[in-house]
């Protein structure tokens, strides 16, 4: 697929103040850095994510105002990625797809995408279609108090000034910890891989000799049973990551 653009000219033409965070969601690496650093470009904040399950834990475990979905993706597919997404939020989708048959848009509009754009498609046209969805969100979401806790029993987290507690008695941990505790927390039953978690949380590829992230689920874990909480809620699924529970 080759993105449609001439940069100086549409760029140009379409400036615009509606800045939003979005996730873009594909695996095609080149299309997906080009595509984000053009977002980019319009004053965009882009994260990319390159598979299924890395996009859906993103999406579950972050606020974006709009999610750029691609329908063919390795580990997860885009229309399964967006029946667990709608379980639980209503982020506007553009599903962005090769499969642009009137079946596939139908099916994807039954799982909850907001709009579908088929592949090759025009930047000008997918610019315009961020911007009317970007504005029609903006203008029909309700007035909500804004939360900055999540919670697990008597184990409480406060996200917005990053620290957590267990019966009121704060726990002494690092940044690195207390991120990892929220990352696990926030997509909790959901096994999260050793990739994800050494980008996510520490920033950095996975290197399979580095026991870095296994030393800091000790470290956490060794916290938590030293105030009698249960140390198999952070549970090690061999082969595949770590699970809260």
């Amino acid at each position: 697929m080759s993105l449609q653009l001439d940069q100086n000219s549409q760029l140009s033409a379409l400036k615009t103040k509606r800045y939003a965070d979005l996730l873009l969601v594909e695996d095609d690496l080149e299309i997906g850095e080009s595509l984000a650093n053009t977002l980019r470009q319009r004053g965009h904040r882009v994260e990319l994510a390159t598979d299924g399950h890395q996009g859906l834990v993103q999406a579950l475990t972050r606020d974006y105002h709009l999610i750029l979905l691609d329908k063919l993706l390795p580990k997860l597919d885009g229309f399964e990625l967006l029946k667990r997404l709608r379980q639980t939020k209503d982020t506007p989708v553009i599903m962005l797809t090769a499969c642009g048959d009137e079946n596939q848009r139908i099916a994807g509009f039954m799982e909850g995408a907001d709009d579908y754009l088929p592949k090759p498609f025009n930047l000008t046209e997918l610019m315009l279609r961020i911007d009317a969805l970007l504005r029609r969100s903006k203008q029909s979401a309700p007035v909500k108090q804004e939360t900055h806790s999540l919670s697990d029993g008597e184990l409480q987290l406060d996200t917005k000034t990053r620290c957590a507690s267990w019966q009121g008695q704060e726990l002494n941990l690092t940044p690195i910890e207390y991120h990892l505790l929220e990352v696990l927390m926030n997509q909790r039953h959901e096994v999260l891989s050793k990739q994800f978690l050494y980008q996510e949380v520490l920033n950095k590829p996975y290197g399979r000799y580095d026991r870095s992230l296994d030393m800091h689920i000790s470290n956490l874990r060794g916290k938590l049973s030293a105030l009698m909480l249960d140390t198999k809620r952070i549970r090690t699924v061999h082969g595949k990551g770590y699970r809260y529970q």
